[in-house]
């Protein structure tokens, strides 16, 4: 092995850094920031991975947090293009002051507004290092972190009563339109001997809250030259959501119908779980392609019109 190439690891890294320190980038102060980052909010991140992140209804809080990690990751090349021009003043106000906010409201235990505060501290990190132009590069990806924030109990349960009974009431009139000896009285099925009950776990409100993310990130990513398109694949979200957990009480109705209530737990239910999923996510990438089959359709049709009117 020869002395040069020896050498090799060391000159990259000062070239590296030298690099960094040409563009206005302390790397030293972006260390400290980061490592003062996940300190601030380790204790969050654990209580959400003993608590809501551990249950069915907000354990998407991770994947969420992956997704935003993963649009940030796709704007590194636009960095290159634009001036860093930190925004001390700004940066350290808004740091400060959601840095103080966060210390409160974790003391007075509000975890969804603890949450919450990860975006404006980030959105200050950002004002430090870059300034405006490279959190305008961001926006998408700290917007998107709203969606990993856990939801209030009283929107939870304003919204999860209503919803378990009206899910609740048409698998049971479907049911009986097919047959089945049932009948529904609020949250409760009763068919053959058995009496289910729908549960928050299938009230679908955590589909609710997720699907909307997927369709808020997949139109984003994928679809960027259609605003039609985009516009009917978000607004369509909740409905797929709402359907698909009637799917999953279905399955679970007519398991306990054929099987017995009690093969319908444990394993069967979870697997509920994933197929409600599954049948959530072909259902919008259906759709997505009967819209992009009409688009087509229309597209091709205006060309002929045109290409008619221009030959008369």
């Amino acid at each position: 092995m020869s002395i040069e190439s020896l050498k090799t690891e060391p000159v990259q890294h000062s070239a590296l850094s030298a690099a960094a320190e040409s563009r206005g980038v302390n790397l030293a102060f972006l260390a400290a920031l980061a490592a003062s980052f996940v300190v601030a909010y380790l204790p969050t991140y654990l209580r959400l991975a003993g608590g809501a992140w551990a249950s069915e209804q907000e354990g998407h809080g991770p994947i969420i947090m992956a997704m935003a990690a993963w649009a940030a990751w796709q704007q590194r090349n636009k960095l290159r293009s634009i001036e860093l021009r930190p925004a001390p003043v700004a940066g350290w106000i808004i740091l400060i002051l959601s840095l103080l906010l966060m210390a409160v409201t974790r003391s007075q235990d509000l975890l969804m507004v603890e949450v919450a505060t990860q975006i404006p501290v980030l959105l200050g990190c950002l004002l430090l290092i870059g300034g405006w132009k490279m959190a305008r590069v961001f926006a998408f990806p700290l917007v998107f972190l709203v969606f990993s924030v856990p939801p209030p109990g009283w929107l939870l349960d304003a919204f999860t009563v209503p919803l378990k009974a009206w899910v609740s009431d048409v698998v049971a009139n479907f049911l009986y339109d097919l047959g089945y000896p049932v009948a529904q009285n609020g949250v409760m099925i009763m068919i053959s001997s058995y009496e289910l009950m729908v549960k928050d776990a299938c009230s679908g409100m955590n589909s609710i809250f997720v699907l909307p993310a997927i369709g808020v990130f997949y139109v984003h990513e994928f679809v960027t030259d259609d605003p039609v398109r985009r516009i009917l694949l978000v607004l369509s979200t909740v409905p797929i959501a709402i359907l698909a957990d009637c799917f999953r009480v279905l399955t679970l109705v007519l398991g306990a119908y054929y099987f017995g209530v009690d093969k319908i737990e444990g394993l069967f239910h979870d697997a509920t779980g994933l197929a409600l999923w599954l049948f959530a996510l072909i259902l919008f990438f259906l759709l997505d392609r009967v819209l992009v089959f009409v688009g087509y359709l229309i597209k091709s049709t205006l060309g002929r019109s045109g290409r008619a009117r221009g030959a008369a």
